[in-house]
């Protein structure tokens, strides 16, 4: 988004926040999601002990879990649900049909979405937003207090279903797993060969096999994980922060963001130790309790981290660390694609073929290679044009109408 995308009232410090942590929340989920693109995730515990820095990797595992997992993408959930509700004011505003403008965003985001996720990267989120989003609009008038309620029963709403699945010993996401499976026998995917598939594969026709059958893995994924239930959860909380103005309001706020980031703290670094351990052993106390560690570790640990940046921003205002930041945030949309698209050059057989024989702490250092570069591009860009390319291709075909992107 651009900055009259983002501010109701023209301010250079609200446009800086908001990017820098959107800008922060793209290195979070890079670090995050690479584990995947090595093809890591996938291989069997024999297999990553025989990669060199094995003994590293058990601490860098351990540490994603407990800093990274969950937390990123909630703080990308929240500044979605932020954008959501500067949009209406700021069409509103101009004496526009914010319904119609909104609606045509995410048709496009959920056209770029499905692209990302058949043709790039099995992982993609673009399309969970986009479809999710849509249900945002009938919910805008709520009040405040019904706001907040429908948030935190959308966030715990996944305690309930493991529950439920738990004692019936259902599984909801069955009937994906056999469309999973169906192709991966179709294609000739197995246990044995799926860790180094895209990392033998010498075409593109071989990688697009693989992202088909990852289709369905991601819809598993979400399906398993409550997915649509957190986030639309995050977004109405996101929609609330946005609605109440408080990210232009960090100075009249100062307390409560200190109150926020201290009881993030507090009880998201404890639970989290549990949540971590939970993660690293395959639940064992069971999905139930494993999900009500991610509610109080994940979510109040991400909170307190965009308090605690806010809060530094609020001390540092004129830091050059929140315009670094700022730059990726901008295009952030451009920048998680493009995160894809060099993961797949790095990793895959049809690039450099790099996955599955790295370990994960080489892994995460070429994330923070690639982001730097990234950033760097997202810089020099900026200084000849207005939008980033794929925000620039979203806006044109939101609008209906050739719109310029050279300052």
């Amino acid at each position: 988004m651009n900055k009259s995308d983002l501010s109701p009232v023209r301010s250079s410090e609200r446009y800086v926040i908001l990017d820098a942590l959107r800008g922060f929340a793209l290195l979070g989920i890079a670090m995050a999601n690479f584990p995947e693109f090595s093809l890591y995730t996938f291989m069997s515990a024999e297999d990553t002990a025989t990669l060199p820095l094995s003994g590293v990797d058990q601490w860098v595992r351990y540490l994603l879990y407990f800093f990274v997992d969950g937390k990123f993408y909630t703080i990308f959930s929240l500044l979605f649900g932020i954008g959501f509700s500067i949009i209406f004011e700021n069409v509103a505003r101009k004496g526009g049909n914010a319904l119609s403008v909104f609606y045509r965003r995410m048709i496009v985001l959920a056209f770029i979405g499905i692209v990302h996720l058949m043709f790039i990267w099995s992982g993609d989120i673009l399309l969970l937003y986009a479809l999710l989003g849509m249900l945002l609009p009938p919910l805008r008038k709520l009040s405040n207090r019904s706001l907040l309620t429908v948030a935190f029963i959308l966030l715990l709403i996944p305690v309930v279903v493991d529950f439920l699945c738990e004692v019936t010993k259902l599984r909801l996401s069955e009937p994906v797993v056999r469309m999973q499976q169906m192709y991966c026998t179709k294609f000739g995917i197995t246990d044995e060969n799926f860790a180094y598939w895209l990392h033998d594969a010498r075409s593109y026709g071989e990688v697009f096999q693989f992202l088909i059958q990852g289709a369905w893995v991601r819809m598993q994924e979400f399906i398993d994980g409550n997915r649509y239930f957190k986030v639309l959860g995050l977004f109405l909380l996101g929609f609330y922060i946005g609605r109440q103005h408080l990210y232009a309001r960090l100075e009249e706020k100062r307390s409560w963001l200190k109150k926020v980031f201290r009881s993030g703290l507090s009880v998201g670094l404890p639970v989290s130790v549990l949540y971590t351990y939970s993660a690293m052993n395959d639940h064992p106390w069971g999905m139930t309790v494993h999900s009500i560690f991610y509610l109080m570790g994940v979510y109040p640990l991400a909170f307190a981290y965009m308090s605690g940046i806010c809060l530094l921003f609020l001390r540092h205002p004129d830091s050059h660390v929140f315009r670094w930041f700022a730059a990726p945030g901008r295009m952030a949309l451009t920048n998680y694609v493009g995160q894809s698209v060099v993961g797949m050059f790095v990793f895959y057989g049809i690039g450099l073929g790099l996955g599955s024989e790295i370990s994960l702490f080489i892994t995460e250092l070429i994330v923070v290679m690639i982001y730097i570069a990234l950033q760097s591009f997202s810089s020099l860009w900026f200084v000849l044009f207005r939008f980033g390319p794929l925000e620039w291709i979203w806006r044109m075909l939101t609008y209906g109408h050739w719109i310029g992107c050279r300052k």
